[in-house]
């Protein structure tokens, strides 16, 4: 039979197993971070009925979705998480518990074009609040709170939450009587960070705004300062349109709300260019980016919706929430040599090795560590003492646990720290509590460290 030569299709990531780890430990750590501000996990699956995931339909997320037949049922693979949780809530409405708080951490399929650190499979980490009928502002403080402390246990520093409200842009707009414009305007000003002002206005200019207007719209959203000075500067566009008197209003309690949240000012700020792409969004706007690396964009985002379901109900429910693209996030850590290669990626804490025939007592002592909580390995493999040695290094297995005719005697075992090369002999719950200490260091480890020499 011929063989096949074996490939991993372009757009997907495998990981060999020790980034397997550091990426398992990043999506633990945001599972932790989400649960301790009172969300509860949630699992949608991954293939829909077609008909529900394109409910909005048209634009390019309906030509990138994976959509096949499968007899006579048309089924797609979700593209986002969004999508999913509106069909979740309309659906189980009746029996959830408003605000319902979900986050999500799962595998999405988009069908672009394959290019460095864009995936056509990731997983996005995702968090919403819905409301049932209303939702209080307070909750679009919260979110990027939640942005800042899941970064920062992931041992990121250096990033910035920027925070706009879209009732701004629009009551802006609406002043400037391009209401009917206001969403493409907002589409072509999410532009400026990657294609810079002047073709922002040459954009604006050629989609039918007078120049002169598109010249005020660059003034506006070029209005710079920390976040008291840009308030300041708003403060002076009040009392013209009812919306953007409600959008400013609100991105005040915003930023106030940061504040008690524990979120450090030099961490957020408010970014007037900040649109987002989706007409959905219609409050409070988020994007978050690494401060020594711009040019990678936005690496979580998101912002308020005044309708979740409307498409699969007629019950009112707005929500708030953002999306960490986990997949890419990972592979630009990687690539700028982020990850931390201290953090313990062995598939073990500690390798038990038996020197005698009767292979019992290593059994027995395997099945002891591994009642206490600690990840155990028993190697039976006829190598030779050198090569079993070898296989717990290359692993990266801090300890080696050895029993011998000697250890039995006495009731002890030899315990082997790989990296200091010390051995001790001890019972087996002593070894037990010094694999405990290491690891309980080891843990305390992120699975992020800023390259050193960055501010």
């Amino acid at each position: 039979m011929a063989q096949i030569k074996p490939r991993t299709l372009s757009g997907f990531m495998e990981l060999l197993p020790p980034r397997q780890a550091q990426f398992d430990r990043m999506a633990a750590l945001l599972r932790d971070t989400y649960a301790r501000y009172g969300f509860t996990s949630l699992d949608t699956p991954l293939i829909e009925a077609s008909e529900v995931l394109l409910a909005k339909g048209g634009g390019e997320t309906e030509k990138q979705i994976y959509r096949f037949t499968k007899g006579d049922s048309d089924l797609s693979l979700r593209f986002d998480l969004t999508v999913p949780l509106a069909k979740y809530v309309a659906l189980h409405s009746g029996a959830l518990t408003f605000p319902f708080r979900r986050f999500q951490i799962g595998k999405v399929y988009r069908g672009e074009r394959a290019q460095r650190g864009r995936f056509r499979e990731f997983y996005q980490a995702d968090i919403d609040i819905i409301g049932d009928g209303s939702l209080d502002i307070v909750n679009e403080a919260e979110i990027p709170a939640i942005i800042y402390n899941a970064f920062c246990s992931l041992g990121l520093r250096r990033f910035q939450i920027r925070v706009n409200n879209r009732k701004i842009l629009n009551g802006f707009y609406a002043m400037l009587g391009l209401s009917q414009q206001a969403a493409e305007i907002m589409r072509t000003v999410d532009k400026l960070d990657k294609i810079g002002g002047d073709k922002v206005r040459d954009l604006l200019v050629e989609s039918g705004v007078p120049r002169d207007k598109a010249e005020e719209i660059l003034k506006f959203i070029a209005i710079r300062g920390n976040n008291t000075q840009v308030l300041a500067a708003l403060e002076g566009y009040r009392g013209r349109d009812e919306g953007f008197d409600a959008g400013l209003t609100e991105l005040i309690a915003v930023t106030r709300y940061l504040s008690a949240f524990g979120v450090p000012e030099d961490h957020f700020a408010i970014d007037l260019t900040i649109a987002r792409g989706l007409d959905y969004y219609t409050g409070t706007v988020y994007e978050t980016t690494m401060l020594d690396h711009p040019e990678i964009g936005s690496i979580c985002s998101g912002g308020r919706y005044d309708n979740l379901a409307e498409y699969y109900t007629n019950k009112k429910l707005p929500g708030v929430g953002i999306s960490i693209g986990l997949t890419r996030l990972f592979y630009v850590l990687e690539e700028q040599g982020y990850l931390n290669s201290d953090v313990l990626t062995a598939p073990a804490e500690v390798l038990v090795l038996p020197m005698t025939e009767d292979l019992s007592p290593a059994i027995a002592a395997a099945t002891a560590l591994r009642q206490t909580g600690i990840r155990t390995q028993l190697y039976t493999e006829n190598k030779k003492f050198k090569q079993k040695m070898s296989y717990a290094d290359k692993l990266g297995i801090p300890f080696v646990l050895l029993l011998g005719e000697d250890e039995i005697a006495q009731g002890k075992v030899s315990l082997k720290d790989m990296a200091s090369g010390a051995q001790s002999l001890l019972t087996v719950e002593e070894a037990a509590l010094e694999i405990a200490g290491k690891r309980a260091a080891n843990s305390a480890a992120a699975p992020i460290r800023e390259p050193e020499g960055q501010p």
